[in-house]
């Protein structure tokens, strides 16, 4: 029997096959977060906190930490005047580490990361279009990437990060194309 259900009812849409540019790219970004959100539904706790296999920490808690913090900064870092960082909650943090789930709470952690894409949804929104440029720091150096080159590399983040936690939730409950 499991202790807490963390279902949250994920609704995941797949992105129209012809549509313009900004909404193909608005859609897949959908997609993948709604990828994420499923392969956590229905987990407890601890298996949200599972780790994959040594030398490897990878949890599907942790890359939920880490996305909000991708979010975080690709929207709302990069696109002032809505922009800039803030921390959530009183220890002040604003996200967590892959390595950092021990102690945190899952619910605050979903509950950041509901929040974030949210913003991250009213911060692309405001931008008159793609062409629109941010800031960001990318390899150390300054960049001024333009809201495309934010939704392409965010669509890439998240597929990557989904591929892991493909993997995670199978190991986890032997679940696969969830």
């Amino acid at each position: 029997m499991r202790e807490q259900d963390n279902s949250v009812g994920v609704v995941r849409e797949d992105p129209p096959v012809a549509a313009g540019e900004r909404a193909m790219l608005e859609s897949w970004l959908e997609f993948h977060r709604a990828t994420l959100l499923t392969k956590c539904e229905g987990l407890t706790d601890d298996e949200l906190r599972t780790r994959s296999v040594p030398p490897s920490s990878l949890s599907l808690l942790g890359l939920v930490g880490h996305l909000t913090g991708v979010e975080r900064n690709w929207f709302r870092s990069a696109f002032a005047p809505l922009g800039a960082p803030v921390t959530d909650g009183a220890d002040g943090r604003t996200d967590i580490d892959f390595d950092d789930v021990a102690d945190v709470d899952t619910a605050t952690v979903m509950a950041r990361f509901h929040a974030e894409v949210e913003h991250s949804r009213r911060v692309a929104a405001e931008q008159p279009s793609l062409d629109t440029l941010g800031t960001g720091i990318r390899g150390g150096q300054r960049i001024a990437p333009s809201l495309r080159w934010v939704y392409v590399h965010m669509i890439e983040e998240y597929a990557r990060h989904n591929g892991h936690a493909d993997l995670l939730r199978e190991r986890i409950d032997g679940a696969v194309g969830v």
